[in-house]
C-alpha cells in the first residue's frame, strides 16, 4: 500500500528530501508525474490517470505535507522500509489503508517511474 501523511504532521520537511520518487510535496504546491521520474510526454499511470508528465496536478493537501499515491512505491527497489517513515519525528507517514497494493505492484510502479 502507499503511504500517507497524517495531520500530526508539523511540516518539518524531513520526509521530502528522502523519497526516491520524488512523491512528497510541501502542502499547497502543484506536483508533476515528470518530478524526479523518468516520465516523459502523455502517458497512463498504473492507477489508469491519463496525464501528461510535465503537466502541474493540484495539490492534494493545502496545509500539510503530502504524498502521491501514484508515485509512491513505499521505497520498494530503493530500500528495505519507506524512509519517510523512517526519518519522520512525529511518525505521521502511515500505511494508507485506501490504497492496498502487493509487493509486485509496487515494484512494477518503480519500473513505470523509472524506466532506463
Amino acid at each position: 500500500m502507499a503511504i500517507k501523511i497524517t495531520d500530526e504532521c508539523i511540516n518539518c520537511g524531513a520526509c521530502e528530501a528522502e523519497c526516491p520518487n520524488n512523491a512528497i510535496y510541501e502542502g499547497g504546491m502543484e506536483w508533476r508525474f515528470g518530478d524526479g521520474t523518468s516520465l516523459k510526454g502523455s502517458l497512463v499511470s498504473p492507477s489508469g490517470a491519463s496525464f501528461d508528465a510535465k503537466a502541474p496536478q493540484e495539490p492534494v493537501s493545502f496545509d500539510l505535507y503530502y504524498i502521491v499515491t501514484d508515485k509512491c512505491t513505499e521505497c520498494v527497489g530503493f530500500h528495505e522500509t519507506p524512509q519517510c517513515a523512517e526519518v519522520c519525528p512525529v511518525d505521521c507517514c502511515v500505511p494508507d489503508e485506501e490504497n492496498v497494493e502487493s509487493k509486485e505492484a509496487l515494484e512494477s510502479k518503480k519500473g513505470f517511474l523509472h524506466f532506463d
